[in-house]
């Protein structure tokens, strides 16, 4: 008797377990569709890693987002400037090395006090804390130093960077020159439609005059005309593709669905295909309210 009652509570705890396993289960299914809902994403791009690339030959770089969007304002200052994509190549492989091309608010090795995407110090006279916390600052005061340094278009770009920052490891410069070139030549728009960013849906509505301004900040005043929807900018050649793929490194964060130019187009499943496009315009598709 004490045996049969040992093997039905036995049965009745394996019975419990099961039931336990699949609410289990269930919890987490539900819970994994709630989140997914709420970020209204399809299951397909739960698992998505967003990535942004650039392909020189038959190599190809990845940087995320974030770093995609740091190089293409890197990029965007050199050619504001007028300066060759040499100078473009040789600033992002130094904003990898020093900051993994993310504007840090803290230092590393090189100091205490150092900041922003170049880790420049402002002990040493590249500027306040807070200018050099400012991409747009921290590239331009580094463009201006490496304009001081004789013949920088013809070095290798480990002595042209160390001639800028005096790091105590001059050679790892090195180690980031071919994706340097690859993005330096997307964004500065010698490799045509060469960039190209995997993203999720947006997330939320972009706001068009946000992303005009963001294109002026950095290119400086062009013709742009702003609807409800889109964002249109006139540039040709060179300067057009710099622009679009500028747009294309920014999709993620001005949420943008798609970008036009030159009979391509990008949108964020990635890829570009051909389209039907206005000559000498870029047009930028920004994200609307966001699909239930």
């Amino acid at each position: 008797m004490a045996s049969h009652s040992l093997s039905a509570v036995r049965k009745r705890r394996r019975r419990r377990a099961k039931t336990l396993l699949v609410m289990v289960g269930l919890l987490l299914l539900t819970g994994a569709g709630g989140y997914l809902a709420l970020l209204n994403l399809e299951p397909s791009e739960a698992v998505m890693r967003e990535r942004c690339t650039a392909v020189v030959g038959t190599e190809t770089y990845d940087l995320n987002p974030d770093q995609a969007s740091n190089a293409a304002l890197i990029a965007g200052v050199a050619l504001r400037r007028g300066l060759p994509p040499r100078a473009a190549s040789i600033a992002i492989a130094t904003a990898i090395q020093e900051s993994g091309l993310r504007n840090l608010d803290y230092g590393d090795d090189a100091g205490p006090d150092s900041r922003g995407l170049f880790q420049q110090r402002p002990s040493q006279g590249w500027g306040t804390q807070a200018q050099v916390m400012d991409p747009i600052y921290a590239a331009n005061a580094f463009y201006d130093g490496l304009l001081k340094v004789p013949g920088y278009t013809n070095m290798p770009i480990t002595e042209a960077a160390q001639a800028v920052q005096i790091s105590a490891f001059p050679e790892a410069y090195a180690d980031h020159e071919p994706e340097a070139r690859a993005f330096a030549s997307a964004l500065t728009g010698y490799s045509a439609a060469s960039l190209d960013c995997m993203l999720r849906s947006a997330e939320s509505p972009g706001d068009p005059s946000q992303v005009a301004a963001a294109a002026a900040a950095v290119f400086g005043n062009q013709s742009v005309v702003v609807n409800e929807s889109t964002v249109t900018l006139q540039a040709v050649d060179r300067a057009g593709w710099a622009t679009a793929q500028w747009a294309v490194a920014n999709a993620k964060q001005l949420n943008l669905t798609s970008v036009s130019f030159g009979g391509l187009q990008w949108d964020r499943v990635g890829g570009w295909t051909s389209a039907e496009t206005e000559p000498g315009t870029v047009t930028l598709n920004v994200a609307g309210a966001v699909v239930e």
